[in-house]
């Protein structure tokens, strides 16, 4: 019973809660048990606070029991990433300078989480300041993929879709820059949603600055909206969050995609895809035709979006991460370095010349966008690699220039800000997976769930084959 207890969706899961057919309690120690059983082979929570978890579980139960008004996520149990902070637990965004840190404060989707009744197990792992889309890091050592102990999960949000995969949570946080939310998603046969910028609030110290988001990752895509849901809405402290409530994300998924327009992309035009993955996602094509839509071979063009991400990036890695160059550099792993020293070499008009070119191109993709209602591509453009290699150096014989290259396919829609999402579609010859990314028009957070769910109903590849460790 407790292994099913921690493969059932959170859905399912706050409704048997709600009709006291099992217990917050029940369901917290069935993950605990999964947690101590899985977690040691695969690395994936790197700081577990089980005490207090199954203390707010108990409490869980008392307010039912007294029939107290409770969240939408009562009693769901999640994991946060080791990127935000989480008042009284040590938080070391995967960093030895940051090892034995534990804030005074929790961040805006941790306390929205709490809010709605999620309890908290602890922290999942990160690469190195969430830089780059391997999870490593010399605090905690790597995670590894549960489909293969010897390739990477992905990163940054990696430690996350591990946990999903393997029934340790069923729901879980993430965040997203260069493609943290979709990258390991995809590399692990679970979901990962990039939201539009501001629509999950995300106070910083850059509060403008609309690249990085957070946001939700399960292994459904209805888990998906429904963590969503809580997260979404405004809030004072977050100067791009978008005014409309998270509630429009709690209702049914199911719409009619009869006369809709979807343009597949290969590459991009331009980028080197490994054929393991254009080959698996090319043939669940259909099953969009099969649910209504047109589908049309169409590559928009992102031209300048590279050098558009790598100068913001490196501005931004500058600006928060720069004095830790000065001070610690001893400390920090050679990209992170090499990053923030980017951004320094970085003058003032060419970080304007930088936001010019993004809204050149911001421009471009929203009128091609005109003529379709959604943009699917490959997630990433490999399938998962060897645990040992930090990160891809070649692709189909082309050599990469940085370590963040072979994730174009992910970081150019960062640029345009545009929601996306990565879900289940499939697996290699070898029974690595391989996810689909869909991207909306400006702001269709709804309609990007709405399709991936309608996939997914066809589809189901995690019912399929599901990520046991044993």
């Amino acid at each position: 019973m407790d292994s099913e207890i921690c493969f059932k969706t959170a859905v399912e899961l706050t409704r048997l809660i709600r009709d006291r057919e099992v217990s917050p309690s029940e369901v917290m120690a069935a993950h605990l048990d999964q947690i101590e059983r899985i977690n040691p082979k695969v690395n994936a929570i790197v700081t577990l606070t089980a005490e207090k978890a199954m203390k707010r579980a108990r409490e869980a139960d008392e307010a039912l029991a007294r029939g107290d008004a409770t969240g939408p996520l009562h009693g769901i149990p999640v994991a946060h990433k080791d990127l935000l902070l989480t008042k009284g637990v040590r938080t070391t965004f995967g960093s030895p300078i940051y090892k034995n840190f534990v804030p005074d404060q929790d961040a805006l989707i941790v306390e929205r989480l709490r809010n709605a009744g999620a309890i908290s197990v602890g922290k999942t792992n990160v690469p190195e300041f969430g830089a780059g889309s391997q999870t490593f890091n010399e605090v905690f050592g790597p995670t590894l993929n549960p489909y293969n102990l010897q390739k990477t999960c992905g990163g940054s949000s990696g430690g996350a879709t591990v946990a999903l995969a393997c029934g340790m949570v069923p729901i879980a946080d993430g965040s997203d820059f260069g493609g943290s939310l979709r990258n390991p998603a995809n590399f692990c046969n679970v979901v990962g949603f990039r939201p539009s910028p501001g629509r999950v609030p995300s106070p910083s110290l850059l509060g403008w600055f609309s690249l990085p988001v957070e946001g939700p990752m399960a292994r459904t895509v209805e888990d998906t909206a429904l963590m969503l849901s809580v997260l979404a809405g405004p809030d004072e402290r977050s100067p791009i969050a978008i005014d409309e409530p998270g509630s429009v994300f709690a209702q049914p998924l199911e719409r009619s995609f009869r006369g809709i327009r979807i343009a597949w992309s290969r590459n991009l035009g331009e980028l080197p895809v490994d054929t393991r993955v254009t080959t698996t996602i090319e043939a669940q094509l259909n099953i969009f035709e099969k649910i209504g839509c047109h589908v049309d071979e169409s590559d928009p063009d992102f031209s300048g979006a590279d050098e558009i991400f790598k100068v913001l990036r490196a501005w931004h890695f500058n600006a928060t991460l720069g004095d830790l160059a000065k001070n610690q550099r001893d400390q920090l792993k050679d990209t992170v370095i090499w990053n923030i020293e980017e951004g320094a070499r970085l003058s003032g008009a060419r970080i304007g010349e930088a936001e010019l070119e993004r809204t050149e191109l911001y421009n471009r993709i929203r009128e091609f966008m005109e003529n379709y209602d959604f943009l699917m591509l490959p997630v990433s453009q490999v399938p998962p690699f060897d645990i040992n290699q930090p990160y891809v150096t070649e692709i189909n014989g082309e050599k990469m220039e940085t370590y963040i290259d072979w994730m174009k396919s992910c970081y150019y829609i960062t640029t345009i800000g545009f929601p996306a999402i990565s879900v289940p579609c499939g697996f290699t010859p070898e029974g690595l997976p391989v996810g689909v990314q869909i991207v909306g028009r400006h702001r269709d957070d709804l309609g990007v769930l709405q399709l991936a769910y309608a996939f997914e109903s066809e589809t189901n590849f995690w019912k399929q084959r599901p990520a046991i460790v044993e």
